[in-house]
């Protein structure tokens, strides 16, 4: 009876353990090459797993742990590759699989590509799952370089950029950025802040940087700074905004660079659209892999 007990016990901490279809969030965001020999661009490759949704294992009495591959794809227009790598994510040791909130498992990655069309492909495998232990998600890259004064890609950032003299796939501008997944702000978060650079700005002219966020039931916020050109480089350009005007939902991210006189004209403008879900957990920016 007692070892009936006991098989009980196992097979209810293994199903405690196991969770749905593997989940997968995939984020590309675009900056210009700065090596005049190899003209392209730097691809930010920023991919996240939820935990919640991979099996967990006991490997030893209070002892649970998950483990999961992440394959990264990058294909050329006709299908070749142009990057391939298998990620290992081993996420934390657990003492109890009911605890509702697992700490996603985020990695970066910095690739250079020549200008051209790709498709991203990131695929995540369950290791302890074999029915319905993958998930893959696709999206479409083109890199080409625009004429005249231009901002690349926003990154929506779950906490502010934080000046850095650090090297790392963390650090860009001489920022350390922390990105929100999926471009999602769940319960707790006050602000949106986002970062992106400028490029080809005219050289000793003032600038202005307008912010302009809105919904589709027309709630908005806006908000203004100054900006000084980088000679012979890219202009970091770092804010703010705050969502407590917004509903839940969709938003969009407006970031428009006004120049010559009064600052009234424009020069370059991008968007970045992000979602506000408050009934929702998230971290405030998922910590790497190891």
């Amino acid at each position: 009876m007692r070892r009936f007990f006991f098989l009980l016990f196992a097979a209810f901490a293994s199903l405690a353990g196991r969770a749905g279809t593997p989940q997968i969030l995939l984020d590309v965001a675009r900056f210009r090459n700065l090596n005049q020999v190899q003209k392209g661009a730097e691809v930010e490759i920023y991919v996240t797993v939820p935990t919640q949704s991979l099996t967990y294992r006991q490997r030893a009495p209070r002892s649970f742990q998950s483990a999961a591959t992440v394959t990264l794809d990058v294909l050329k227009a006709d299908g070749q590759p142009a990057y391939h790598e298998v990620i290992t994510l081993k996420p934390p040791v657990l003492t109890d699989t009911t605890i509702a909130i697992k700490n996603p498992q985020s990695f970066l990655k910095r690739i250079l590509l020549p200008d051209g069309k790709y498709t991203v492909r990131a695929t995540v495998r369950d290791q302890y799952r074999k029915a319905n232990g993958e998930a893959t998600v696709e999206k479409p890259l083109v890199l080409e370089a625009p004429a005249g004064p231009f901002l690349a890609d926003i990154v929506l950032l779950a906490q502010p950029a934080v000046r850095s003299g650090g090297a790392d796939n963390f650090t860009r501008g001489g920022y350390r950025l922390t990105r929100t997944p999926d471009n999602a702000y769940a319960r707790g978060a006050d602000n949106i802040f986002f970062y992106t650079e400028l490029h080809n700005a005219p050289a000793g002219q003032p600038l202005r940087v307008h912010y302009h966020l809105t919904t589709p039931d027309g709630s908005a916020a806006d908000a203004d700074a100054a900006l000084t050109p980088q000679s012979g480089r890219p202009t970091p350009v770092v804010g703010q905004l705050p969502l407590g005007p917004l509903p839940e939902g969709p938003f969009t991210l407006f970031v428009e660079v006004y120049g010559g006189p009064n600052t009234k004209k424009l020069l370059a403008g991008h968007r970045a659209i992000g979602q506000r879900t408050p009934g929702e957990y998230a971290p405030a920016g998922a910590a790497p892999s190891r």
